[in-house]
């Protein structure tokens, strides 16, 4: 018996993999969507989301995501949690190859992959993973209650985290290599006259210490090269994304940090291959654009579809 051809089979199952599932199953495609872990991505580490309409009193990512997940599978979409090992994009059928040995095809893909938190490196760093270092504040704040902490970062992640850790930590050190945020200005306010943190401007890490957990960081002023260290428990490195896209290589356009060039309709340069979400060249990575980016990827992937 033929392996089966799905209408779409999308690759990541975060905001942007999620609204896809939803909008192609509810248009009657046959739709397969795979993800290494729960279904929700990043936005399963949002404590409180303040910003996605319809939500005035702000809501949280796993209950977004569980909604978003049940909404899909309601309408059809066909959930598999394994890991992408391997794709082939550029035939006739997308193919993607999984982990546990199992070979999905289908006649159009929108790659979701979504993107991971890019890292300091610096001496210390990788020693105190799971000690002290920490790439997601909601997963591991409440860890350090009464503790001191330092926060790594400018953006809206690292200057809203920073708030959001003031409810346990006892102060909070907000270390930004410039002079100024580039967070929200809601979010500067909330960060720049709350009493718990201290903000080191001009500043970056250069070493995290510690014995069997973190004990302290060095920082280095930018602009004197002085060096001072700082005591904390913890560091929460929130400087940024890598987008997951290093299987596309050679397969569709992308540009010098690996995101995925589009057109308006989520279309890449490869025929039939959509890209949606945070993994995608764009000017804003938020829930709400990757919802926007997974439902113009849906209606386009069901387009070519109509047209094979």
């Amino acid at each position: 018996m033929a392996d089966k051809i799905y209408d779409v089979l999308i690759l990541g199952g975060g905001a942007a993999g999620m609204t896809a599932g939803i909008y192609a199953s509810r248009s009657r495609l046959s739709v397969v969507m795979i993800e290494k872990g729960y279904p929700g991505g990043q936005v399963m580490m949002c404590e409180t989301i303040e910003n996605f309409p319809g939500f005035p009193n702000g809501t949280n990512g796993f209950e977004l995501a569980s909604g978003m997940k049940e909404q899909a599978e309601k309408f059809g979409t066909e959930i598999k949690l394994t890991e992408i090992e391997k794709v082939e994009l550029n035939g006739p059928e997308k193919v993607a190859y999984t982990s546990d040995g199992e070979t999905i095809r289908g006649k159009s893909a929108i790659l979701c992959l979504g993107a991971h938190h890019r890292r300091l490196m610096v001496p210390g760093e990788a020693d105190f993973l799971g000690k002290g270092v920490s790439y997601c504040a909601v997963c591991d704040g409440a860890l350090f209650a009464g503790k001191k902490l330092a926060v790594v970062g400018g953006g809206d992640t690292a200057v809203g985290d920073a708030v959001y850790l003031t409810r346990f930590a006892s102060e909070v050190h907000i270390v930004h290599r410039r002079d100024a945020f580039r967070a929200q200005k809601i979010l500067q306010e909330r960060a720049l006259e709350h009493p718990k943190i201290k903000v080191h401007w001009d500043s970056v890490v250069e070493r995290v210490s510690g014995t069997d957990l973190v004990e302290s960081v060095t920082l280095k002023t930018v602009k004197t090269e002085e060096t001072k260290v700082v005591d904390v428990d913890a560091v929460f490195v929130l400087v940024g994304l890598t987008p997951n896209t290093g299987m596309l290589q050679g397969q569709v356009e992308m540009d010098s940090d690996g995101y995925i060039f589009t057109d308006e309709n989520m279309q890449t340069s490869v025929p039939g291959v959509f890209a949606a979400g945070d993994a995608r060249h764009k000017l804003l990575r938020q829930i709400v654009t990757a919802c926007s980016d997974g439902a113009i990827a849906a209606a386009a992937a069901e387009r070519f579809i109509e047209g094979l």
